[in-house]
């Protein structure tokens, strides 16, 4: 009996290695093999799972925060001269503020000054993950950074987000999660139109160009970034699919089950992926509208203890499950 087991983290609480690991070590003390496959989709983790899964290595550079406070921060850079950038590293909304948050004033400079950091130590392809930022500058800041240091130098950029909002919408749709008020979100929105003007392509009405308050159009437009979804880079990236050919179940897992899982999520990307496989999942929370009937089993596990039990729980239903046949 082999388990595939590839969760999400639970954001703020566990990595999605922390929580690979409880699940898998619960499965394999009730008898089941298991492999831990941790996941991401663009957001909170996936430098880390990307440059773990690849072999890259960690760097460490100074940088700036949202505005512009000394940060250090770490990349990933692979041996094929591709690196890993998460932009909540240098332009995230949990980062510490001594000045005080303003959501007017947040910018990706420092997301911009890793990446240059990566291309002066030989970078050739830039994936930046999208997800967590404080911003919304329509990546203005990052676009100043790298050309005040000299530009790309002939790197490619590709830009993972889960979200499909185009540029003009960004303020909109994600300006009150970074503290933007009212009265703040139609500035935000009126600047966000003024720089798509100025830029050598127009990100508006682009699908996903609004991902982390418009980097990603802003990106697009500059550089020509590439825009991916994060689920699917990150299966594609890690061999997803050989590993879950050979497996007989899958655990995924994420901090909340909700009615936003089949909408594009890393979870229902990997069910799509796993046609005639029983998915399991291991999640913090379930709320009344989960779609829990798209599931072998829900478990509810709070914590490193019930994530193994829940991982030998499963893995034990499933031994039982193929003694019968």
């Amino acid at each position: 009996m082999k388990i595939l087991i590839a969760p999400d983290s639970f954001k703020g609480t566990y990595t999605a290695a922390q929580v690979a690991a409880a699940i898998a070590g619960g499965a394999r003390s009730a008898g089941a093999e298991a492999l831990e496959l941790p996941v991401a989709d663009g957001g909170e983790g996936t430098e880390e799972i990307l440059g773990a899964a690849l072999g890259a290595e960690q760097i460490h550079a100074d940088t700036v925060g949202p505005w512009r406070d000394p940060v250090r921060a770490a990349y990933s850079l692979g041996v094929d001269g591709t690196a890993y950038i998460n932009l909540a590293a240098a332009s995230g909304i949990t980062l510490p503020a001594p000045g005080g948050r303003n959501a007017l004033t947040a910018d990706t400079y420092g997301t911009g000054l890793l990446m240059i950091d990566a291309v002066r130590r030989g970078a050739r392809r830039l994936v930046v993950a999208a997800g967590g930022s404080a911003t919304t500058d329509g990546g203005a800041g990052a676009c100043a950074a790298i050309t005040e240091h000299g530009g790309l130098r002939g790197a490619g950029v590709v830009v993972l987000s889960d979200v499909t909002t185009p540029f003009e919408d960004a303020a909109v749709v994600f300006g009150p999660q970074k503290g933007a008020t009212p009265q703040e979100v139609p500035v935000l929105t009126a600047r966000l139109h003024e720089l798509a003007t100025t830029l050598p392509r127009d990100p508006r009405g682009v699908p996903a160009t609004g991902a982390a308050g418009g980097f990603s159009g802003g990106l697009w437009a500059r550089f020509g970034a590439e825009l991916r979804s994060g689920a699917d880079f990150v299966l594609d990236a890690i061999g997803f699919e050989n590993e879950v050919a050979q497996a007989d179940a899958v655990i995924v897992g994420e901090g909340r089950l909700d009615s936003q899982t089949p909408q594009g999520k890393i979870i229902s990307v990997i069910m799509a992926r796993c046609a005639g496989i029983p998915v399991y999942a291991v999640v913090g929370s379930v709320t009344e509208d989960a779609p829990r009937d798209a599931f072998a089993r829900v478990v509810v596990a709070t914590d490193e203890m019930r994530m193994r039990a829940a991982g030998g729980q499963i893995a034990r239903q499933l031994l039982a499950s193929a003694r019968q046949l």
